[in-house]
């Protein structure tokens, strides 16, 4: 008798049997067995999540009345099978004892160590193991994973609490170090040869001068001598006549006029650009006060800040410097060049970065406070996202070859990126760092002054640069008995990063700043702790 037909007879028996004995349940319970979809093991398209309807279409009476539905879905390799079938909760099943049966759902519980991805549910409903839920939204090898995401959450917590802390430290440090200049007060710097101020109040008036930018009346200018000549300009020491509002409202007596010709009218006007943006202005970039068009003369002027001390490279010939003196110019020299190349002032205000490209010891003038100040922007390149390959192209291989990075040398600067101009910028900084190291009295002996790649002689050309820095990987020579001090070590570590073969591996211009200002803080430590307190003769 097939199961079709014996259901029915089934059903039929227990109707008659109630309607003819309606008081039969005095007597005894008629406890009908289950109905369940039983198809053994099929191929299913169930994948294991969600609810799926089992596509066995056979349906049975259970054998025993004790029997509840139950369906297994198993997946190995790539075979998905589910199998229903009826079964006593009293006897095991594969191993397995029955929890669930008693509910209306066939609800899917992972059960591991079956050699495969193994899920069972049993339930007491009419075909009630038709329909199966997955009690997940994900499949077996998913529980892997959460089990896995679980034993790793303390490494990652821990992880991020590592990177928050550094974060925290890294933006603590950085406002400490803005903290430690005078808070939006550009003050005054120099351009060509020598340029600062001969009266002593210089700094605190300079911060006012900046609003000229360009005249529309000349400045009452008396010329006095010759300080400095380059390739594109002269540079003069001038005074301010009487009358003059520079001198009479701000303070101004002595300042430099750095004189174009007229064919360096280019030059003349890529420096007044770069100067006429008042977010330039920073006690480590020289002071510009106003450019003027002398027509009559046929010459373009500039006028800045005078500094009567002259420019590095003149300073390092004449003197030999100690460490406080190497530490004041080489943290100064390395935020002039951190704050061209940021992309924002040190009061938070955005602007534009600039690479300088001729950074070299005659383009840093020294101040009063022997504090270093950038200056001839002639060759610097506003680096504005707005420029496109071509128009960063189109501005050259240039600067001072002895100072030239190597893929500078080699014209294979990336275009595509505008911090290889500052990491340019950076190599040659580091040259300007050596030359400072070199006429350092805590080296110990100190040589004639000499500047970097000096054998090379006076003014080395394009293609000498390029053998000895391109193919002989040729650096300045750093001797072992520098680094016999603390403090020169970790600078010589510094420079030789910053001069790096690879333009990407170089610290940027604010890494090194911020290493000045942490051996500057271990200096006073250590001055501190070596010093005695002294009780006079008197006392004893």
């Amino acid at each position: 008798m097939g199961t079709l037909q014996l259901s029915v007879f089934w059903w039929g028996a227990v109707l008659v049997g109630s309607f003819l004995l309606p008081e039969a349940e005095s007597y005894f319970l008629i406890k009908l067995r289950a109905l369940c979809k039983f198809c053994d093991v099929e191929a299913t398209s169930c994948m294991g999540e969600g609810m799926c309807k089992v596509e066995c279409n056979k349906t049975a009476i259970c054998e025993h009345e004790e029997d509840v539905c139950v369906t297994i879905w198993r997946k190995k390799d790539d075979n998905v099978t589910l199998e229903t079938l009826c079964h006593d909760p009293a006897k095991k099943l594969y191993g397995l004892t029955l929890h669930d049966y008693k509910g209306k759902r066939c609800e899917m519980k992972a059960v591991s160590g079956m050699n495969s991805d193994f899920f069972i549910c049993s339930c007491s409903e009419e075909e009630c193991n038709m329909d199966v839920f997955f009690t997940t939204n994900f499949s077996p090898d998913h529980h892997v994973v959460a089990v896995v995401l679980v034993s790793l959450m303390p490494l990652l917590v821990m992880a991020v609490l590592v990177v928050a802390s550094f974060y925290c430290y890294r933006v603590f440090r950085k406002h400490q170090a803005h903290h430690g200049c005078k808070k939006c007060s550009p003050l005054d710097c120099s351009d060509a040869r020598p340029i600062v101020l001969d009266n002593e109040g210089s700094d605190s008036s300079s911060t006012l001068a900046n609003n000229l930018n360009h005249n529309m009346e000349l400045l009452p200018i008396e010329l006095d001598v010759l300080v400095g000549k380059g390739r594109f300009a002269e540079v003069y020491k001038a005074k301010l006549k009487q009358g003059s509002s520079v001198r009479e409202e701000q303070g101004f007596e002595t300042v430099a006029i750095k004189i174009f010709p007229c064919d360096e009218y280019a030059s003349w006007k890529n420096e007044k650009d770069i100067f006429s943006d008042a977010d330039l202005r920073h006690e480590n970039v020289l002071h510009f006060l106003t450019a003027e068009e002398r027509k009559v003369q046929r010459q373009y002027w500039l006028i800045t800040a005078y500094h009567p001390l002259g420019n590095l490279q003149e300073y390092l010939v004449r003197h030999v410097i100690s460490w406080h003196d190497l530490l004041i110019m080489g943290s100064s020299l390395s935020w002039g060049v951190a704050h061209l190349h940021s992309d924002q002032t040190t009061c938070g205000r955005p602007k534009v970065p600039i690479a300088h490209r001729d950074i070299k010891s005659s383009n840093i003038l020294l101040k009063k406070d022997l504090t270093c100040c950038i200056c001839d922007f002639g060759l610097a390149l506003r680096l504005d996202n707005s420029l496109s390959v071509d128009e960063l192209a189109n501005s050259g291989q240039v600067g001072t070859a002895r100072y030239m990075a190597p893929e500078v040398l080699e014209s294979r600067i990336n275009l595509e990126n505008i911090e290889s101009f500052k990491q340019a910028d950076v190599y040659s900084m580091a040259l300007v760092l050596w030359e400072l190291i070199s006429r350092c009295s805590s080296i110990g002996e100190v040589k004639e002054y000499e500047p970097p790649f000096g054998n090379m002689g006076e003014h080395p050309c394009v293609e000498s640069m390029k053998d000895s820095v391109l193919r002989d990987k040729g650096r300045p020579e750093i001797p072992s008995s520098w680094t016999s001090h603390t403090g020169i070590q970790t600078v010589c570590a510094s420079i030789e990063e910053c001069w790096d073969h690879d333009p990407e591996a170089r610290l940027t211009a604010h890494c090194v700043a911020e290493r000045f200002n942490d051996i500057e803080y271990l200096d006073k430590l250590s001055e501190c702790s070596d010093t005695e307190v002294k009780i006079p003769e008197d006392e004893k």
